[in-house]
């Protein structure tokens, strides 16, 4: 079945499903495949559910005309929200980066929207069925759509601008994260740049933080709009972000000094857009970060900075210099591992373990197998978190300000119940 005619069917609900516990009435389920499953078996059931057409790419699993067989069911997805991406028309932003991706889209997200209908990435839907997904997300109602992209090797980020098509791009920084995939950091460089090669050959525009010397290397021969701390100035961290913007104080809900070039991006790109400085503070004042980014929990006496979502050794050294600098008589740490450093683990673990000593914590606790082969003076050390629960009868905190931070895979929100 051609493109054109699998979107006329698309076009009778706007709905795309590849879960079939999530299927909604009148949708297209697409039948996904990966290592430990196949969505080819439960073709039947999408239909079943309510999906008005499965596609499938394996004929043993075709039941009637409601089945579409193609030859790559991931292909055709990314095809089909391609061509809804051409039809819409619509200005794409869409943004990369080491660090603060996230955080950064649904900040930009919240300023955006206060002028124009937009559509943005869910959570962290950033890869190559996410971005397909976001942009079959978008209806002739949205006016912008923001697409965060994701990438651990190289040429993933090409993949998804061929897909997304976007017209502007931002990149927030090239660090040491996925450096099992990318080699190095010379390799994330050219990975994430990917976003920078496509708006070059596209005639698109980038916003660059113009204090960041290698985004302006990186981005030469691209129509650039930038900013930088003159225009946009810090005022404190302490521990909420407090910035100036036209002689207007702006309070964050963000931790952190990392964040300031976060909201700082969000605000050049609402300028960009004639969002009015009222509305840019409102988004910004309103946005409050969840999903274990860099949350502020109360606990009895206690108060916990839980930044669990991920880490790698450009944001743990962020993270623990600006947690170094705060305010607070007592101050306790507790890291987990960071994942996806290949070769340069052990190294990139013992210069974090390093830089902990250096900042003299009242307390720090390390938690997983990487993290137990280093050398630090005054911790506490686990090779996994089951040895470090098994132990929290050391966790005896009280009036103490607590940082919590590791990889996904550690899953760190976990220790919120031992409080």
């Amino acid at each position: 079945m051609k493109i054109e005619q699998l979107y006329k069917l698309f076009t009778e609900s706007y709905l795309v499903d590849t879960d079939t516990r999530k299927i909604r009435n009148g949708s297209l389920f697409f039948a996904l495949k990966g290592d430990n499953f196949n969505g080819n078996m439960f073709a039947k059931q999408a239909i079943d559910n309510g999906a008005n057409y499965a596609i499938i790419d394996e004929s043993e699993y075709y039941i009637n005309t409601n089945t579409i067989v193609v030859d790559n069911v991931l292909e055709t997805l990314q095809k089909l929200a391609n061509f809804h991406r051409n039809k819409l028309n619509i200005p794409i932003i869409s943004l990369t980066g080491s660090n603060g991706k996230t955080t950064t889209k649904e900040l930009i997200n919240a300023v955006i929207s206060k002028k124009y209908k937009t559509t943005a990435t869910s959570g962290n839907l950033n890869n190559h069925i996410g971005v397909p997904l976001t942009l079959l997300s978008m209806t002739n109602e949205t006016e912008m759509g923001i697409v965060e992209m994701g990438a651990n090797h190289l040429n993933e980020i090409e993949n998804l601008c061929k897909i997304a098509e976007p017209n502007f791009g931002y990149i927030t920084n090239f660090g040491k994260a996925h450096l099992e995939g990318f080699g190095s950091v010379e390799g994330v460089i050219k990975a994430k740049s990917e976003l920078y090669d496509f708006l070059r050959n596209n005639n698109g525009t980038a916003f660059v933080n113009a204090d960041d010397i290698l985004q302006i290397k990186q981005s030469i021969g691209i129509k650039t709009v930038e900013f930088n701390s003159h225009k946009i100035q810090f005022v404190e961290a302490n521990p909420f972000v407090k910035v100036r913007f036209m002689n207007t104080e702006i309070n964050s809900q963000l931790i952190g000094k990392y964040n300031f070039n976060n909201i700082a991006a969000a605000i050049a790109i609402g300028n960009y857009f004639n969002i009015s400085i009222d509305n840019i503070k409102e988004g910004i004042e309103n946005y409050i970060p969840s999903n274990n980014r860099s949350q502020i929990i109360e606990k009895g006496t206690n108060k916990i900075i839980l930044d669990a979502y991920n880490a790698n050794p450009s944001s743990m050294s962020a993270a623990l210099e600006n947690f170094h600098q705060l305010k607070a008589e007592n101050k306790a740490v507790l890291l987990g591992d960071m994942f996806e450093l290949g070769n340069d683990s052990k190294t990139e673990h013992q210069k974090i373990a390093d830089l902990v000593a250096a900042y003299n914590f009242n307390e720090v606790h390390l938690i997983g197998k990487a993290f137990s082969t280093t050398s630090v003076k005054n911790a506490f050390i686990y090779d996994s978190f089951e040895t470090f629960k098994a132990s929290t009868n050391k966790l005896n905190f009280s009036n103490t300000t607590i940082l919590i931070k590791g990889s996904r895979g550690m899953a760190l929100e976990r220790i919120l119940d031992f409080f």
